[in-house]
């Protein structure tokens, strides 16, 4: 249990604990910023090296490069309509599946890491793998439960591609991510409050508030935010705003439940 010392509460409270949040949320946002821009690119080679081990696409590098920060732009350079009208449309949706294969091993086996004792007591290596973590989880829910109904995109071309439903990948999808989520914010978030906040009550904040804001993608929460309501994507980020809201106000620091999580991870590490 933390128990609040004078010396602590100054830490927490005061100038040192707010200049803590700054210095934390700053470093959290370099994060997430670089590994994003590494993960798109990642994802589009995984479009083109597929394609080329299928025999679909002569030079696996030959993606079109775009905006690393606002994600605009890129595309990996596989001519699907091409594909569909040779009658390999199985092909076409292998190509288009296997980046959110990728993404969705990498936070499994992500989260099965920061759940374990291997990197509880490097503060560093477990911040490392908690944002990439984030990165990779917005990949999934901005792709699965989001564009399930997408006419085109990766979503759309494994639809049309296997002569699926919309539906298939909508329910498996939301049922997927739901489980991610409740990992990610109900098991994962007291630990990295113990092991990267330790006693700063805004590193927690910071955690929590950027943690939410990205993986429910930024850009879309803008799109509510700064877009009138008749704008293209408003509506699914009126989702990400509302979903971003609550999970901000249910895992916030200072809740019975939250407090009680965290006394466990300090008893298991020994903080």
């Amino acid at each position: 249990m933390i128990i609040a010392s004078p010396l602590v509460t100054v830490s927490v409270y005061g100038q040192r604990g707010i200049r803590e949040g700054i210095v934390y949320a700053m470093i959290a946002a370099a994060t997430y910023f670089f590994f994003q821009s590494v993960i798109v690119v990642i994802h589009e080679h995984i479009h083109s090296t597929t394609a080329s081990l299928l025999g679909r696409m002569q030079d696996p590098l030959a993606i079109v490069w775009g905006n690393p920060l606002t994600l605009d732009g890129w595309d990996e350079g596989v001519s699907y309509s091409d594909l569909f009208n040779a009658g390999l449309g199985a092909d076409a949706a292998v190509i288009a599946v296997m980046p959110l294969v990728f993404h969705a091993v990498v936070v499994t086996a992500g989260m099965y890491i920061l759940l374990s004792p291997a990197l509880e007591n490097n503060k560093w290596s477990f911040h490392l793998v908690f944002w990439f973590i984030i990165v990779n989880l917005m990949e999934l829910i901005a792709y699965m439960p989001l564009r399930a109904f997408a006419g085109n995109g990766d979503i759309g071309n494994i639809n049309h591609g296997l002569g699926l439903s919309p539906w298939v990948l909508f329910f498996w999808g939301t049922i997927l991510i739901f489980l991610l989520l409740g990992i990610l914010f109900f098991r994962i978030l007291p630990r990295a409050n113990v092991i990267i906040a330790g006693d700063s009550r805004p590193v927690r904040y910071v955690l929590l508030f950027l943690a939410a804001f990205f993986v429910f993608d930024w850009r879309s929460i803008f799109c509510v935010i700064l877009l009138p309501p008749a704008s293209a994507g408003w509506e699914t980020g009126s989702i990400a705003l509302i979903a971003c809201v609550l999970v901000i106000l249910l895992c916030r620091p200072g809740l019975t439940w939250i407090r009680r999580a965290e006394e466990h991870v300090q008893e298991k590490t020994g903080g």
